[in-house]
């Protein structure tokens, strides 16, 4: 179990960030490759930063970190989303405001360039918590947001694995191993992204982002567009965004579940959030969660090889790690 924790500033203003959790081998890990993950991650954590350090709130915040890894390449989720069997982006998200505890989701979109901006339009702009589908991409559509063609999802990396996927009739996780012979460099995980807040009038915010599971079928929606699950966020406990196995962690209730054991039975945010991995594990699942409370302590927890992770703070200073603390250098902090 692999967690990086740290106490607060002073009045604090936090954003933390994760871009997936998985199996990221070090060895097969370019320096390219890091230093494109690394560039990513802090320029989403600068972005909600902006919003923050302008007395912007921590709902705001989430939606523009996230939008930064949805318009990447890099992560599942947005532009670099991975394939369901059929051949298509199946996309999904979900936001929760602490203060008022009002959520937003979509699930199983396929035309919304920005999925979080749809949760968070669901959230404000309807009387409903989860619209999918060809529902939720009408809504969006008139409520002003961006519709792509489905084509604009499209990445060649991505339709590789799918056909490798299916000719070995396998579903993949959205952290598994990619099962194609990569490009260079891309042996690494590319997952899930997750974005918690903490503004100057002590709001906290969640919000998760995914493409889903490669070769996934049916209509699958998994834990990132589901509230309690993928996504929590109250301001008399903490907020959190998870990434991992997604069936595990709906039936783990892994994001309520943390947020109760710090609010309930008091304890740490860093051990709640353990314990929920291990309960995770017990049924067969892995992943992470980032956890914020409304003091500005935070927590990074894995029990992967690595979870591509990062925080900014008062200071400003964007912090990116995707190992360990125990096997990260001064470089990759």
């Amino acid at each position: 179990m692999v967690t990086s924790l740290l106490m607060a500033d002073a009045s604090p203003i936090r954003l933390v960030i994760h871009g997936g959790a998985g199996t990221i081998i070090r060895s097969k890990l370019t320096t390219e490759r890091k230093q494109a993950y690394t560039e990513a991650l802090a320029q989403s954590l600068i972005a909600g930063y902006a919003i923050l350090t302008a007395g912007g709130s921590s709902i705001d915040a989430v939606i523009a970190a996230i939008v930064v890894m949805e318009d990447s390449p890099l992560f599942n989720a947005g532009k670099g989303s991975v394939f369901s069997h059929a051949g298509h982006n199946e996309l999904e998200a979900s936001i929760m405001d602490g203060s008022t505890l009002m959520a937003g989701a979509v699930a199983a979109v396929t035309t919304i360039r920005n999925p979080i901006r749809a949760a968070h339009a669901v959230m404000t702009k309807s009387t409903h918590v989860m619209l999918m589908g060809e529902g939720a991409e009408t809504f969006a559509a008139e409520q002003g947001l961006e519709i792509v063609d489905p084509s604009y999802f499209y990445t060649q990396y991505r339709w590789d694995q799918l056909q490798k996927a299916i000719a070995k009739e396998r579903v993949l996780r959205d952290h598994d191993a990619a099962p194609v012979t990569p490009l260079p460099g891309e042996n690494e995980k590319r997952g899930t992204v997750g974005a918690v807040a903490l503004d100057c009038y002590g709001n906290l915010a969640a919000g998760t982002s995914t493409g889903g599971l490669t070769n996934k079928r049916f209509g699958r929606v998994g834990d990132s567009s589901i509230i309690g699950a993928g996504t929590y966020a109250d301001n008399h406990s903490v907020a959190v965004s998870a990434t991992g196995t997604g069936e595990m962690f709906i039936r783990a209730a892994a994001a309520f579940n943390t947020a109760a054991q710090v609010r309930l039975q008091h304890k740490p945010i860093a051990e709640a959030a353990n314990n929920v991995l291990a309960e995770i594990a017990a049924i067969g699942g892995d992943g992470g969660l980032i956890v914020l409370d409304g003091k500005g302590n935070y927590a990074m927890c894995f029990n992967t090889t690595g979870m591509y992770r990062g925080v900014i703070g008062n200071d400003g200073i964007a912090r990116v790690s995707i190992f360990s603390e125990a096997e990260t250098s001064a470089s990759e902090k």
